[in-house]
């Protein structure tokens, strides 16, 4: 389920004959401006970046760009909602099924690592909220905020199904998401693991600290769960 769903959105590198035809809709447009600034963001940092550095690589005007975003900060935004919606649909599908809440977890993990290796996700990650204006970084935090508030809310149901120990589920939270947000460090698309295998093996290591130890097989049983 989560494979298929991240085969429709990593992100290749944008071309600037996307703006060449008069026929392209906005939205595709819109698309691939938010593209480009990614891999730039990556490429140079988002403080090094300039809207003139986008328009060159997309080979339009920088009044172009207006047609589509205000300013940088805009673009940036646009690609922190890019990379948070992922998360959230996947959260929707996990919280559909029928599953422990380990089991819950288990899918969050790979699901926001796989994220976490796609460049909306990458470059948002490494963003300094200091480069933000206060409106934009409250608008960040709250993205932060919901998608901690869901992870939450499986590690509770976990505590009170029995399949994960007790624990403080706050500062569960926080190790989880502090160990793939990492991902974006130092992650590169060429390197010997995939984003798949990635995804797996941080599943695997972190789920083993909030388990319940009872000498279930809870890794198969989660895989067979959230497929059906």
């Amino acid at each position: 389920m989560f494979q298929l769903m991240l085969k429709d959105v990593v992100v290749e590198k944008p071309h600037g004959k996307v703006f060449a035809s008069r026929r392209r809709d906005p939205a595709t447009k819109r698309e691939a401006v938010l593209k480009t600034a990614a891999q730039l963001f990556l490429e140079k940092s988002y403080g090094r970046t300039s809207l003139n550095d986008v328009a060159k690589r997309l080979n339009i005007t920088k009044p172009a760009l207006y047609h589509y975003f205000h300013n940088k900060e805009d673009i940036l935004l646009g690609c922190y909602g890019w990379g948070t919606k992922l998360i959230e649909e996947s959260l929707s599908e996990i919280a559909e099924h029928d599953g422990t809440g380990l089991e819950k977890v288990e899918a969050f993990i790979q699901s926001y690592a796989n994220v976490m290796t796609v460049n909306f996700g990458r470059c948002v990650m490494r963003l300094d909220e200091g480069d933000l204006s206060p409106e934009a970084r409250a608008e960040v935090r709250a993205y932060k905020k919901k998608i901690d508030r869901r992870l939450r809310s499986f590690i509770q149901e976990g505590i009170e199904d029995g399949s994960i120990a007790p624990c403080d589920a706050k500062i569960a939270a926080f190790s989880i998401a502090g160990a793939l947000n990492w991902i974006c460090m130092w992650y590169e698309p060429e390197g010997t693991l995939s984003a798949e295998e990635i995804s797996s093996q941080f599943a695997r290591t972190l789920i083993r600290g909030l388990a319940r130890a009872n000498g279930t097989d809870h890794g198969s049983r989660s895989r067979d769960t959230m497929k059906s």
